[in-house]
């Protein structure tokens, strides 16, 4: 059991490290892609500045996506030989798509990267266009074998053996539509908001009014409209989401909201923490029959509790945690994105207190916590499946000893490589200030 265990803390440091670098370089491009087209819109300099400048941060992030996701490929043939026979039977086709959107996403990356000065505005949007397409392609694709191990379809297992397998069956399983919508739109949202907090930042620390300010307000606004919108997105996905769960994983989403009997007019529990010795969640507050219609658009829907399930098929309840945190932080950013909105245009104030700005530089750090949430939420609310009621964790894992320090040496390599990313930035930007013209365009002039 402990070996199990170090394999999956193992694997999961991985992705935690992994998902970060992975996230933001989906949601980047489209900022630099709306930045693009801003500027082809407005002639103003400061959003071609911007594009550029997000182009740098784009390039030093895909140079440690790169390591750590060869890394991941690497730990599931090593750590996980039995998942990995099935894959290389049935769901390879993912894997092997993945490769081609990667190339695209490196190919035009470079051009814009080197050749941006040199291009037409139109292959300049063409260049960053297919930037986000392999990015969002990548995703996508690596994210459907996530999507496959809690919809398991295209094949079958007798005596042992795979048998009538569709790899096509297995690629468009049940879950395809819902989990591609829910990692493209919050990567979207997750980038814009990384913008954000970023740019409330840098205007804490420069002169109100500026022009520096005025250009970190810019893509301040720009992040705020395109974080709130795709953080609405998420969360109307989530429902989609919930939903899915209902209907293919029910013991998940029972855990999920501590919902220990099956009954119709299930309430939602917020907050709180699960206590599996009384069966209840303690110190949450409850919303009637909201779980219900969550999970059907109907109030009276019978919800699967826990108790209609062999006590060791159970996931961990402290999914519910995670599960909130989640749905905490996705519906605080869509606050914070209307704040930024309602701010400048219903109350329509030129400046914000700082009180605001810290608001906003924490919706950053939020968003990525979020994405962390719901990655574990959803690969440990699985559990004790590698493969949903096909293939048990402890029958996927590797049988080797010696996983601790397999453990310990890659925790050291992601805090090296997070080190070294953090001071690469630092010098890079350092070294490369924010060099802006002279204001020419209306709105580059200080707010009265």
């Amino acid at each position: 059991m402990e070996d199990i265990v170090m394999t999956r803390a193992a694997f999961g440091t991985t992705m935690a490290f992994h998902i970060i670098f992975a996230t933001l370089g989906v949601g980047l491009p489209l900022m630099i892609l709306l930045a693009e087209i801003l500027f082809w819109r407005t002639k103003d300099r400061d959003y071609e500045t911007m594009a550029k400048r997000w182009t740098k941060a784009q390039a030093i992030l895909l140079g440690v996506a790169i390591p750590s996701g060869t890394i991941a490929g690497v730990q599931l043939s090593l750590l996980w030989p039995g998942f990995m026979e099935v894959v290389g039977k049935v769901i390879s086709l993912p894997f092997q798509i993945e490769i081609f959107a990667f190339f695209l996403e490196a190919l035009f990356m470079s051009i814009y990267v080197y050749a941006a000065h040199r291009l037409s505005p139109a292959m300049r949007f063409l260049s960053v266009f297919m930037v986000l397409i392999g990015a969002t392609a990548s995703a996508i694709l690596i994210t459907n074998v996530h999507a496959f191990e809690g919809t398991p379809t295209g094949f079958r297992i007798t005596n042992g053996e795979i048998v009538d397998v569709n790899p096509w069956a297995a690629f468009f399983n049940p879950s395809f539509f819902v989990t591609a919508g829910h990692v493209t739109v919050s990567a979207y949202m997750t980038g814009a908001f990384a913008i954000a907090g970023v740019a409330a930042w840098k205007m804490l620390r420069v002169e109100k009014g500026g022009r520096v300010y005025t250009y970190h307000q810019k893509a301040l606004l720009a992040g705020l409209i395109v974080g709130g919108t795709f953080s609405l997105l998420t969360a109307l996905n989530g429902h989609e989401s919930a939903q899915l769960l209902h209907r293919y994983q029910p013991e998940k989403l029972a855990a999920a909201e501590g919902l220990f009997e099956t009954q119709a007019y299930a309430p939602l529990a917020i907050g709180g923490f699960t206590d599996p010795q009384t069966k209840e969640v303690k110190y949450a507050v409850e919303i009637p029959w909201a779980l219900s219609f969550l999970a059907a658009n109907r109030f009276d829907e019978v919800v699967v509790g826990l108790d209609d399930f062999p006590q060791e098929l159970w996931p961990p309840l402290y999914i519910h945690t995670l599960f909130n945190g989640m749905v905490g932080i996705g519906s605080l950013l869509i606050v914070v994105g209307f704040l930024g909105f309602a701010w400048k245009k219903l109350l329509r104030r030129s400046q914000f207190p700082r009180w605001v700005l810290w608001v906003f530089v924490a919706s950053g750090p939020l968003a990525l916590l979020g994405i962390e949430f719901g990655w574990i939420f959803a690969c440990t609310g699985r559990q004790p499946w590698v493969i949903y009621r096909v293939m048990k964790t402890a029958d996927a894992a590797t049988h080797a000893a010696g996983v601790s320090p397999f453990f310990w040496i890659f925790l050291a390599i992601y805090l090296f490589l997070g080190i070294v990313t953090l001071l690469v930035f630092r010098s890079y930007f350092g070294r490369h200030p924010l060099e802006l013209e002279p204001g020419t365009h209306p709105t580059d002039q200080p707010a009265e």
